[in-house]
């Protein structure tokens, strides 16, 4: 579980650091803070910068690569869409402008980015050369890429620009010269760890079947089963059946009629509770993200859907961020956060623009209660 994370130079959080995360994360503040930014920067660190992931970043924030008709025209358009993840889309090539994203530790200096643990994304210019082996029987021609970062250098080797992905000593360089260089190759940065990210309005029917797979005939079904019951007191049963050619939709049973009924006719809803329950039971261990957790779910049942969170971030070991702008998704999860064994178990972070810094503001359980109670603003 992340306790901190310090990110720098991504998107809109050119500097920020939270140093006291814990297990259930609520993420609120104004248009463009960062919010959605957040998560996307946690997911990049869950991933360890897995290129398909990236990628889809790229296309889902409309900076897909397109091809140019040479290689000039290519790199050109690649380094203008990659630039998208950097702060002002600044392409420089110094350390300095580096992506960063990753823990905190404390060291003789104080607090300072986790260098083993960070994900480091940067600029840079390269140059190749192919490496054989000592003898041609014994082993395949391989690609080297190194690093030029000296001016005079540069001046001297017919240097490529490229996209250095590094955590601790291990980096993958990526050639932007190429006209798709997201597609190949580079798989991520050690081992990923779990997550799921659910976006706004996200209703997944393909990524819902493969969650409900992993966990068929589970005591997790179950667990699906009690949320979709916040809306439905009669829900007995869920499956997925073929509609047609590899299309697969959920249907629901219920105790007090003996058809089956596509979910989808029960409203957005039931299918929101689907697709959260179903994330959160297939992120044991690891990431839950969810962007905007009020999206198609009325007031009266947040407060519901919280405890379930709740709870199962506790048994399944679920480290959860959820963003949003509404009044009554606080007012729900403070109420849970407050009841029980949870306070110590959430919080709150709004985060708010300072002169064109993202800057947090945390509150803890009892400091939520208090602004909740004299209708302070933490949104």
């Amino acid at each position: 579980m992340l306790d901190s994370i310090d990110i720098k130079n991504f998107k809109t959080l050119k500097d920020i650091r939270l140093t006291s995360l814990v297990r259930v994360n609520l993420i609120t503040g104004k248009n463009n803070t960062g919010k959605s930014t957040l998560l996307e920067a946690i997911a990049i660190y869950a991933s360890k910068a897995e290129l398909t992931f990236l990628n889809q970043l790229l296309r889902e924030r409309g900076e897909p690569f397109k091809q140019g008709d040479n290689i000039k025209n290519a790199l050109e358009s690649n380094i203008k869409t990659v630039s998208s993840f950097f702060s002002d889309r600044n392409v420089g090539f110094d350390v300095k402008d580096a992506i960063s994203i990753g823990s905190v530790e404390k060291t003789l200096f104080g607090e300072e980015p986790s260098t083993e643990k960070s994900i480091s994304i940067r600029f840079v210019r390269f140059f190749e050369e192919m490496i054989g082996p000592e003898n041609e029987s014994t082993g395949p021609i391989r690609r080297r890429r190194t690093i030029i970062d000296h001016p005079i250098d540069q001046m001297l080797v017919d240097y490529k620009v490229g996209l250095e992905l590094r955590i601790g000593n291990i980096n993958y360089i990526l050639a932007l010269e190429d006209e798709r260089p997201f597609r190949f190759g580079f798989r991520g940065i050690g081992v990923g760890l779990g997550f799921q990210f659910i976006r706004p309005r996200s209703i997944d029917s393909d990524s819902n079947v493969k969650l409900w797979d992993n966990i068929t005939l589970t005591e997790r079904e179950q667990f699906v089963i009690d949320a979709l019951r916040i809306i439905e007191v009669n829900a007995e049963r869920i499956a997925f059946i073929e509609e047609g050619p590899r299309e697969r939709i959920p249907v629901i049973k219920l105790s007090t009629n003996n058809n089956v009924l596509p979910l989808k006719s029960m409203g957005d809803g039931i299918n929101r509770i689907l697709t959260i329950i179903l994330a959160l039971v297939n992120s044991d261990n690891g990431y839950l993200l969810i962007d905007e957790f009020e999206n198609g779910l009325h007031h009266t049942v947040q407060e519901q859907l919280w405890k379930i969170v709740f709870h199962l971030a506790q048994v399944l070991d679920v480290q959860v961020f959820v963003t949003t702008h509404s009044e009554d998704c606080i007012l729900g999860f403070e109420k849970v956060l407050n009841s029980g064994n949870y306070s110590s178990e959430g919080k709150l972070i709004r985060l708010d623009n300072v002169n064109g810094l993202i800057k947090q503001v945390e509150y803890s359980a009892n400091e939520l209660k208090i602004a909740t109670d004299n209708n302070v603003e933490t949104r």
